[in-house]
Order: structure tokens, then sequence, then C-alpha cells
């Protein structure tokens, strides 16, 4: 939320609803590819029908792969920062980082050994972290009356305007659709789902307005509580940091036991759906495979990526390296539903159309505000968008030349053996 503060001002909360306004109208495209056509592969199997099983699939693939590590990365060092609040470490750049390491290490050895758990413990958890920042944010504005609301209709002198202008608005809600984007984790589960058909639609749909409500209610809770400017120097910790003035101490100290609980809940989850995800890039001969003895091993793999990222990056960082990679491929999605799914899915042209211009009207001040502020950030972009695109065609290439060779003749020498 601090982050979004520092770009959009006092329209934070305005920030987080036009990012659901955006992700409301891109999960269009999905709940129509993933009702037609559901399975584990979700996105990837989107890509792979609309542009076929090459550099372009497997290149907005990763993109996305990519992007929910960066996720997962985020989660653990919001688990890392909060852990340390009540003990005034959270800006230690060497805690922080172990502990978002440690929260990495023990999710994956959670997935490990109670695969079972996850998935029958996920609506459990699910419900306790909703209804717990639930009711911190309505106890939050209850505790701070109508100033509380009128902060969300401020205007004039005592509002803060967004940082340049509506390109710092428009750069805002970028990284609150970031906040949104799980619900396209959900078509990963459609040979999980009952009927998924009908039912992918449906959970993508409560997913965004439970999340919206939340966020909305948080936000206003938030700049209730606090200024633009102390958002912004709590931008990691900014809902800890609003208990404390509203409720003391132990406000501070249940904030912290909700975040963590929600953090670690989330990083168990969503390295359980991620790392699926790679499973069907594995099938499909786009990523790496690692040899078959060991265990989970696209679960290892995306451990191993997400303890990188949450090593090397900070929050900020992480945020605008995910919302850059995830809003390039969800316009890719878009893109291949309207020129290459057409006669496949029945869907509305205009929803993708709207979807891919609301995108573009978003990403573009978020890139050009993070040249300005960031340059070293969108250098790495650039160069994982260039790794990701040169290892899709070396990878193409390999798998061409694979199927392409003659198998070797067969001189009855296995057949011996085996009588052997």
């Amino acid at each position: 939320m601090g982050q979004v503060a520092e770009l959009a001002g006092s329209a934070v909360p305005w920030a987080f609803v036009a990012g659901a306004v955006v992700a409301a109208v891109s999960a269009y495209s999905y709940v129509r590819c993933a009702s037609a056509n559901p399975s584990s592969g979700g996105i990837a199997m989107i890509l792979k029908a609309a542009y076929g099983p090459g550099v372009v699939a497997g290149t907005f693939s990763l993109f996305m792969y990519v992007s929910m590590v960066l996720a997962e990365s985020l989660l653990a060092r919001t688990f890392g920062t909060y852990a340390l609040r009540p003990f005034g470490l959270q800006g230690s750049a060497i805690l922080v980082p172990v502990l978002a390491v440690l929260a990495i290490v023990i999710a994956t050895s959670v997935n490990l050994v109670g695969n079972r758990w996850v998935e029958s413990s996920a609506t459990v958890t699910a419900i306790v972290k909703i209804t717990g920042i639930a009711v911190l944010a309505i106890a939050g504005i209850y505790a701070t009356g109508l100033s509380s609301l009128s902060q969300v209709f401020e205007t004039g002198a005592e509002a803060t305007p967004p940082r340049s202008g509506i390109l710092g608005f428009l750069a805002g809600v970028t990284l609150c659709i970031l906040a949104y984007k799980g619900f396209t984790t959900i078509t990963n589960q459609g040979d999980d789902i009952r009927d998924p058909r009908r039912n992918i639609g449906r959970a993508i749909v409560i997913s965004l307005v439970v999340c919206a409500v939340v966020y909305l209610l948080l936000t206003i809770a938030v700049t209730g509580s606090l200024s633009v400017a102390e958002i912004v120097d709590a931008r990691d910790y900014a809902l800890a940091e609003a208990a404390e003035p509203l409720f003391g101490s132990w406000g501070v100290r249940l904030t912290v036991a909700v975040a963590v609980v929600a953090t670690m809940s989330g990083l168990i989850a969503s390295l359980y759906s991620v790392s699926r995800l790679y499973d069907m890039l594995r099938h499909m001969h786009q990523v790496p495979d690692v040899p078959g003895s060991v265990h989970r091993p696209s679960l290892l793999i995306t451990a191993a990526a997400a303890i990188v990222t949450a090593a090397l990056f900070d929050l900020s960082r992480i945020a605008s390296l995910g919302a850059m990679l995830y809003l390039s491929m969800d316009i890719a999605i878009h893109w291949g539903l309207l020129r290459r799914l057409r006669h496949d899915v029945d869907f509305k042209v205009w929803v993708p159309l709207l979807a891919i211009a609301l995108d573009v009207v978003v990403l573009v001040p978020f890139v050009i505000l993070t040249a300005r502020n960031s340059l070293p950030t969108l250098v790495i972009f650039g160069v994982v968008s260039a790794v990701i695109v040169l290892g899709q065609q070396a990878a193409v290439r390999h798998r061409n030349r694979s199927s392409a060779a003659p198998a070797a003749p067969n001189d009855g020498t296995d057949e011996n053996q085996d009588r052997s």
C-alpha cells in the first residue's frame, strides 16, 4: 500500500477501485478460455492454444510464471517485515531476507510432506485470513469514525495529489492490479474443480469481489489513521503502523499475527499452484527438466527461484517487476483470444479489446515513471525478458531437432536383454 500511496497520493482507495475494474475486465478472457477448455495447465494451455507450442506461448507463459514467483517472494518478504515489526527491526537489510528465505523453506517443506493437507486446508486458511484482515479494517474505520471516510473524498489543499499527476495515479493502479492477479491461479485448477466449465468462472468472480471489498476497507482504514507521508514511510508495513495509534501495542501484535498467517498460508498455496504451471511447461518441453529421481522437481525449482528473488530484491522492485511481466502476459492473452481463438471460444469481442486498452493505459505510465525513478528496475526487466525469449528460442530448436531425429534402429539387443 505504501508503494501505491507514493504514486497515487491521497487517491489510494480510488487506485485500488480502478485496479479492481481493470482486473475484472481482464478476468473475462481467462473465464471464457478456462471454462471452454479447463486443465491444470491454465495459462500455459491458453497461450499454447492461441499461439501454438512455440516461442511466443513459451515466452509469455514464463512471463506469468516469473511474475508468480515474484509474488511469492513478495509474500515472503512481507512475512519477514511484519514478523520483525514488534522488535523494531522491520527495516533490517539482513534479517528481512533471512526470514523471507526461511518462510519459503517452511512453505516448501509443508508442500513436500503434506500435499493433501494443502488442498484440504486452503478453504479454512483463506476464511481465517480474510476474516482477520476484514475485522481489523472495519475496526480501524470504526475507531476513526467519519474522518476515515472523509479522507476518501478529500479534495483541494487538504489532499495529497498523485506523484507526477495523472501518470502517478495510473502507475499506482498498475501496482494495485498486481494485488488482484491471484485470480489467474484458479485457471491452474481445472482438473481439481468440480464442474470446472461452470465453477472456474464463479471462483474467479468471487475472488475478485472479496479482494476488492477487503482492499477497499483496508485502504480506507489506513488512510484514515495515517497521512500519505506516514504511509510512504511505513510502505512495507503500513497496516501495522496504522493499527498502533488506533489500538496501541496489542493492535500491532494482532495485526502482525494476522499478516504472518495470511502471508504464510498464501505462500504455501501459491507454491502448490505455481509449481503446477511449471509442470505443464515441463511437459511442453518449454523449460529445463531435472532427473526423474528428484521428488517434486517443479516445486523445488519454483521455491529456489522465489528464494533468489526474495534475497536479492526489496518489495518495491519485486512489485514493479511482477507488474510489468504480468501485464505484458495479460495483453498477450487477450490478443491471442481475439486473433486465434475466435472459432474455439465464445466471447464478446469488445471485452478483450477494452482489456488491452486498459492494460496499455496503466502500463505505459508505469514504465515511464520507472525509467525516471528506478532505471535499474527497468534494466532488470529488459534482461529477464531477453533471457526468457532467447531461452525459449533455444528450447524450441532443441525440441524440434529431437522430434525430427530418426529413431535408433532396433537390433534386438533390448529384447534379448529383457529375456535374459
